[in-house]
């Protein structure tokens, strides 16, 4: 702006060293001269001034395209780091729900692991215990008049003789079994005894073998006196 009023005063300026002249050499043609310098001048600087509103005009037009750009362009980048925004909460719920699946799955292996153990610890009990009867089922044969047999579903079946003074070689039978405890449990007696559920409850306090054998066949003995 500053530069723009400098240039008009240095035209004026010369506008008027121009009359001046013409004033002074030639005072008759003073008015015609003094209207053509005037009109050129006007011209001149109607001209001028009318290419520096049109630049000025365009310059605000290209500065208003620019700002429509940047508002534009700030839009753009609003919705964008809103969906950046949208997308990092989705991948850290999905981190969470990830890290929650993990926790699960971990404690589920620890669960079948303890489980695993329970069994084994089970099945090995239960192993010693078919061995414990395993061992003692030749005496029991030739001392007692005993006949042990592993049946279907891993049971074991004492047939009793020499009970009944009468019939020596009547069976009288008891099947016992390891139920999934790994808990004693008799399964059947024929012929049924009274005290059978006392029995069993006694071996399973004692794990004594030897004497709910032997409690059986008193048992028996004392049934075929009736």
């Amino acid at each position: 702006a500053d530069d723009e009023v400098t240039l008009f005063e240095r035209d004026m300026k010369e506008f008027w060293i121009q009359f001046k002249i013409s004033y002074g050499t030639d005072q008759n043609n003073q008015t015609s001269a003094l209207r053509d310098l005037c009109k050129e001048t006007i011209e001149a600087l109607s001209e001028k001034w009318s290419k520096k509103l049109k630049e000025e005009d365009l310059m605000i037009d290209k500065i208003q395209e620019y700002n429509n750009e940047i508002l534009q362009q700030s839009k753009y980048v609003a919705e964008k780091e809103e969906q950046l925004t949208e997308i990092k909460s989705k991948l850290n719920q999905e981190e969470e729900e990830q890290k929650n699946l993990t926790d699960s799955i971990q404690e589920l292996k620890e669960e079948l692991m303890k489980k695993m153990e329970i069994k084994s610890s089970k099945n090995k009990a239960a192993k010693e215990k078919v061995e414990q009867v395993s061992k003692i089922k030749a005496l029991f044969k030739e001392h007692l008049g005993l006949e042990m047999r592993r049946i279907h579903d891993e049971q074991l079946q004492f047939i009793f003789r020499h009970i009944d003074h009468k019939d020596p070689d009547k069976p009288y039978i008891c099947t016992l079994s390891i139920n999934e405890e790994g808990d004693y449990e008799v399964t059947s007696c024929t012929p049924p005894l009274d005290c059978i559920a006392e029995l069993q409850l006694k071996l399973r306090e004692t794990n004594n073998f030897s004497a709910f054998v032997a409690n059986i066949r008193k048992a028996f003995t004392a049934l075929s006196y009736k």
